[in-house]
């Protein structure tokens, strides 16, 4: 697992708090909510929110967008919340809540988060589950409800 610091967006009240705390960002995961929601004088859900956006980082080739979508927008804060789910199943999830389907190593990234949920001691990257996701689209699709506008259309940049 990386010991980089994780890239929050945090509130300049926030960082004081930490530095006053002594807490570096590097160390956020280790720390509970309760913790992190006493320390920094922050609501739980806000608390939830910057652990989890923490552990998640500490994957290999796991970002900021990646775990933002994780924590975010399918709710998940914890390797424990999310060890028994599918990268492939996520995925839908994902793309039913943006209208939009997502580029294929969004599901790669997924199906990481889940393999180094269950193997924390994992040295594998995103682009290692690229096979896997191929194979397992090539036999079962996509269900025939997936969103037809892809991530990309309609950008100006």
């Amino acid at each position: 697992m990386s010991r980089k610091s994780p890239k929050l967006p945090l509130t300049d009240e926030e960082r004081s708090a930490l530095r006053k705390e002594k807490i570096r960002l590097g160390d956020i995961f280790e720390l509970s909510p309760n913790v992190l929601s006493e320390k920094l004088n922050i609501s739980m859900a806000r608390a939830r929110y910057l652990v989890g956006m923490s552990i998640f980082q500490r994957i290999p080739s796991i970002g900021p967008n990646m775990a933002h979508n994780v924590v975010e927008d399918l709710g998940f804060h914890s390797y424990e919340d999310i060890k028994n789910e599918k990268g492939e199943d996520l995925i839908i999830d994902l793309e039913k809540k943006y209208g939009v389907w997502m580029d294929p190593c969004v599901e790669d990234s997924l199906r990481c988060v889940v393999h180094h949920a269950n193997n924390p001691t994992s040295t594998k990257n995103w682009w290692d589950f690229t096979t896997q996701r191929k194979n397992y689209r090539q036999t079962q699709g996509y269900p025939s409800n997936r969103p037809t506008k892809g991530w990309d259309e309609g950008r100006t940049s």
